[in-house]
């Protein structure tokens, strides 16, 4: 969840990395009573996120600052649509610009990708969520793009759920069979009824020691169409079954028609790009 305080305080991070000490051009060229109007004009089509970073930027800088007509998050947009207009005092407006609109491109940039794999999904149950490959310090930030967009959240962190994967299991020792099931069931015992488990595998053989154990979800990892087909179908709903590796644009209608539950997606965060948003002054 986006709250006010995570806003506060990556606006308060990224202005004290861009004007430490004040910034040094509107200081000599600007006059203090200067006032300006400016818009947030779109250069390309998208999905709006990042409407409170914008306002927070500008509100930090100057609080006398008016940001109104904000386009809501989630909101597609066109080539020259007004996302939003700044006015008041000229100096704190060039001050925030950048941050203003480093957080909003990048963020809309993740709502619009995100859009594009929902839509290529639309007509089957499969859910698009993302993951944790995210910038440092930013995931609160890009997870709330990735809903403005459409998409849905996977885990948050470490500390929400249990997530076994291969490396976990390698240092097991417990890979297959029996010894993979009771490794398992020791697991959910420890954990409790209420602790979410889900168990990544690489291969079909895996399925039903994981299942076994009475796991909350599977993870079925690089799998073939074919093999994703297959595993649903053991999977018969006795777990959430979720798809993830070799996922794009261009394959991921073909997975989603295989059954599955969720198709976890890293380059949402990893691979979006910054849309062409800009600060025209009117």
């Amino acid at each position: 969840m986006l709250t006010n305080q995570i806003v506060t305080d990556a606006v308060r991070g990224a202005l004290q990395e861009d004007a430490p000490w004040g910034d040094l051009t509107v200081a000599l060229t600007i006059a203090e009573d200067a006032q300006l109007e400016t818009a947030v004009t779109a250069r390309e089509a998208g999905v709006f996120a990042g409407g409170a970073l914008i306002a927070e930027a500008f509100h930090q800088v100057d609080s006398r600052i008016r940001v109104t007509e904000l386009a809501a998050e989630g909101q597609r947009f066109a080539p020259g649509d007004v996302l939003g207009v700044i006015s008041g005092p000229a100096r704190g407006i060039l001050t925030a610009e950048r941050i203003a609109l480093n957080f909003t491109q990048r963020l809309s940039g993740i709502a619009t990708l995100t859009a594009q794999y929902v839509e290529a999904v639309r007509g089957t149950k499969a859910a698009i969520a993302d993951t944790r490959k995210t910038t440092p310090g930013l995931r609160a930030l890009e997870k709330h793009a990735v809903l403005a967009g459409g998409g849905r959240n996977h885990r948050f962190g470490l500390s929400d759920a249990i997530m076994v994967k291969d490396n976990h299991l390698a240092a097991l020792g417990a890979t297959e069979g029996e010894a993979l099931t009771e490794v398992l069931r020791g697991l959910r015992a420890r954990a409790g009824h209420t602790t979410s488990i889900i168990v990544e595998v690489d291969r079909l053989s895996q399925l039903e020691p994981v299942l076994n154990a009475g796991v909350t979800g599977v993870l079925l990892d690089n799998f073939s169409l074919a093999d994703l087909e297959r595993g649903v179908s053991i999977v018969a709903g006795h777990a959430v079954c979720e798809a993830s590796g070799g996922v794009n644009l261009d394959t991921v209608a073909a997975i989603a028609a295989t059954g599955v539950d969720v198709i976890s997606v890293g380059r949402l965060t990893h691979g979006a790009t910054a849309l062409d948003l800009g600060l025209d002054a009117r």
